[in-house]
């Protein structure tokens, strides 16, 4: 017997669970690189509209640069920055954001779920329908959504006093925006009736990657309503709650229309992006307003990396690609 032939012989068989891998890898790859080329010219084609006011932000933040005397310009290094943290204004403007943040973002979780639960379960006969008229608020323009809202709040043209003045602490004179948290109220409640229907569309696409066999199966063995909930409608649809948390909370951090046009960030209302655009376009610091729109994308990032983190849900397994 030839050296060849023994060590044909003696070499082990490929087994079937390594082939299945082999297999499991390249379609990986393959699926990665269409990805890439259905949505590489969209990425490359943002990136070049994001990236050059960026870049341009951060240069100005290191300049005392006003519009007003342009010939004056001066680098100041990381001055601007050390006078925006020093400011008890931009740090009340940060907490009044993260409010708003948390409490949106966590109220519409709830109801966006209870939304999706409805569209979810809802007849086929009236699907549509009920979608349709869930999405209806997303649908309106932020701007048109904020003045309705100041309108129909407003102690003069709104008509809230008077449909609930029948509720303790409402009457015809009450002001809404003449006081710190009945202007919240009002901003958080148009942010939530605008947005919670983005919410719901994105969980009822989680609901709809859950198995009906697991939720039956668990049925069968006597678990009740929560407990099918907790322990198998919610982990299968983490990836879903992650991407809805992580844009909601984007979004919501970077509020600017409702606040804008209800209150001008009067009362203690003044969130992050109001005070950079009252300090570049009101007082045309625009050495100092860089500073703080940089400091607000920073603070983008990080709630990017505190969202991936808390989750640690691998999205190719969440797809099946396990």
């Amino acid at each position: 017997m030839s050296a060849s032939t023994e060590v044909r012989k003696s070499a082990p068989a490929a087994s079937p669970t390594r082939r299945g891998g082999a297999v499991l890898s390249q379609r990986r790859k393959a699926e990665r690189r269409l990805g890439w080329l259905l949505a590489g010219p969209a990425f490359v084609v943002m990136l070049l509209v994001t990236l050059y006011p960026i870049l341009q932000a951060i240069w100005d933040s290191l300049f005392n640069f006003r519009l007003t005397a342009p010939q004056d310009r001066a680098f100041v290094g990381l001055a601007n920055y050390v006078v925006t943290l020093t400011d008890p204004l931009f740090w009340r403007a940060l907490g009044v954001t993260l409010l708003i943040t948390v409490v949106t973002v966590a109220v519409e979780l709830v109801l966006g779920f209870a939304l999706a639960l409805v569209m979810h379960k809802a007849l086929k006969s009236v699907r549509g329908l009920v979608r349709t008229a869930i999405l209806v608020p997303y649908g309106i323009i932020t701007v048109v959504s904020a003045f309705a809202w100041f309108y129909a709040f407003d102690i003069n043209s709104g008509f809230v006093n008077t449909w609930f003045a029948w509720l303790p602490g409402i009457g015809p004179d009450t002001n809404w925006f003449a006081g710190t948290w009945s202007s919240l109220f009002v901003i958080m409640a148009s942010e939530i009736w605008k947005t919670t229907p983005f919410i719901s569309l994105l969980l009822l696409a989680g609901l709809a990657q859950v198995p009906d066999e697991l939720t039956e199966a668990a049925q069968v063995d006597g678990a009740t309503w929560w407990q099918r909930m907790q322990r198998v409608i919610l982990p299968n649809m983490k990836a879903a709650i992650m991407v809805a948390l992580l844009f909601r909370a984007l979004d919501a951090f970077r509020i600017f229309d409702n606040v804008f046009i209800m209150t001008n960030g009067a009362f203690g209302t003044e969130v992050l992006s109001l005070l950079a655009y009252r300090t570049s376009i009101g007082r045309l610091e625009i050495g100092l307003g860089s500073a703080i729109s940089v400091l607000l994308f920073l603070c983008v990032l990080l709630i990017c990396f505190i969202a991936i983190k808390l989750f640690k849900v691998d999205l190719t397994s969440a797809r099946g690609g396990k």
